[in-house]
């Protein structure tokens, strides 16, 4: 696995930051190290851990975030900052200080998913591989034994807690991997995500059926369960489907 990004969260505002420390901790490959309730704090956690990334307010009393980011960037390691705040007026100003991503107040899935994307390109970007050097199956280890799945067996992939579920036609199988490294394993084949914690193999989807809030349910051929789909992927999930 690769190694995690490191998270500094600052806000003066208590419960945003719980908030959005919870929100961070839903993804594998970022680690929160710290939290900041002022600029000041800010400052010295960012000498004191070095993060790779400040999750940063800006409207906050005496040191607001555009002054944090201008100091932290006189320091030796200079962390990536992405700006998490309830005023929109900022955004040309802060993207001056090189920011990775402005987001706004109140958190959104899609929101941060974006974010956290962006900053896994930048800070952890996948080697690139050959096409040729593609594997036809897909290696999943348990206890002592290695099993080669086939990509066209699998139907869908999921996240439960800290272990990886990959469902086929015969059974359920476990790994460590995160679904992100899964997903891209699984990157040649017809897979898609349909959710921050799902991914399936579009050849055994059965049906659509709405649900609630734009959400829908996803039915797959074989299968009695149904998979919720975030209604931030329905309209690129169709679009795949219609093809």
């Amino acid at each position: 696995m690769r190694k995690r990004i490191t998270v500094l969260v600052v806000d003066d505002e208590r419960f945003s930051r719980e908030e959005l420390v919870f929100l961070l901790k839903e993804y594998e490959i970022l680690e929160v190290i710290g939290e900041a309730e002022s600029g000041e704090a800010a400052v010295m956690k960012t000498l004191q851990l070095q993060p790779d990334v400040l999750f940063l307010d800006i409207e906050m009393p005496k040191m607001d975030g555009l002054e944090v980011a201008k100091s932290v960037h006189e320091l030796k390691k200079v962390p990536e900052i992405v700006f998490a705040t309830a005023y929109p007026d900022f955004a040309v100003e802060a993207f001056r200080h090189e920011a990775v991503d402005y987001i706004l107040k109140p958190f959104e899935e899609e929101q941060i998913n974006q974010t956290v994307t962006r900053l896994e390109r930048r800070l952890r970007p996948e080697p690139i591989m050959e096409k040729s050097s593609v594997p036809s199956k897909l290696a999943v280890e348990e206890e002592e034994e290695i099993t080669y799945l086939n990509p066209a067996d699998i139907m869908y992939v999921f996240r439960d807690g800290r272990v990886t579920k990959i469902v086929d036609q015969m059974r359920t199988y476990e790994t460590k991997w995160s679904l992100k490294e899964v997903e891209k394993r699984l990157e040649p084949f017809s897979f898609f995500r349909i959710h921050k914690s799902y991914l399936v193999n579009l050849q055994y989807v059965k049906r659509l059926v709405p649900w609630f809030n734009g959400a829908f349910q996803l039915e797959l051929r074989g299968r009695d369960e149904q998979l919720s789909v975030s209604r931030n992927y329905v309209k690129e999930l169709r679009k795949h489907l219609e093809l």
